[in-house]
């Protein structure tokens, strides 16, 4: 219960903090988001004390990870990213330069996996924003409605 509690702190603590900007941003966005996964993700992990430090880990392991993916994607790469996991074979690639914001990306599926009845796939996309180059390394599940999720 205690998790669940903190893991409601931490996520009221983020919202609150976007509330204080005018414009929420997709790097707050997706750090939000980011951070609320990790959160929950952390919240499987053991249990007592060691278990509120798995969702405090998880909480901030999520928001930089999504901070980053959420200031370098928008929804034209994420929807590449996914039609790439849906089509291309394990350690080919899929490249494409975004009409919207000019950076280029290489999205590559690593390695396709069965997990809990679901397909996932693990990937690693290589972007290229303003001439900075930056390496997003990720999994992805199928869920219900044959959607790839990043878990």
């Amino acid at each position: 219960m205690t998790g669940r509690i903190l893991m409601i702190l931490m996520l009221a603590g983020l919202v609150a903090l976007l509330a204080g900007c005018q414009t929420v941003s997709k790097q707050q966005t997706g750090a939000l988001i980011g951070g609320a996964a990790g959160g929950v993700i952390g919240s499987q992990i053991g249990g007592g004390r060691g278990r509120t430090a798995a969702i405090i880990a998880g909480t901030l392991a999520g928001a930089a990870v999504g901070g980053s993916v959420g200031r370098s994607m928008d929804d034209v790469d994420r929807m590449r990213v996914s039609r790439t996991l849906e089509t291309v074979p394990d350690r080919q690639s899929s490249t494409w330069r975004n009409p919207n914001t000019g950076h280029q990306y290489h999205a590559t599926p690593t390695r396709t996996y069965r997990s809990s009845g679901q397909d996932c796939r693990e990937y690693q996309v290589q972007a290229a924003m303003d001439g900075y180059p930056e390496t997003i390394n990720g999994t992805a599940c199928r869920d219900a409605s044959g959607r790839w999720v990043d878990v």
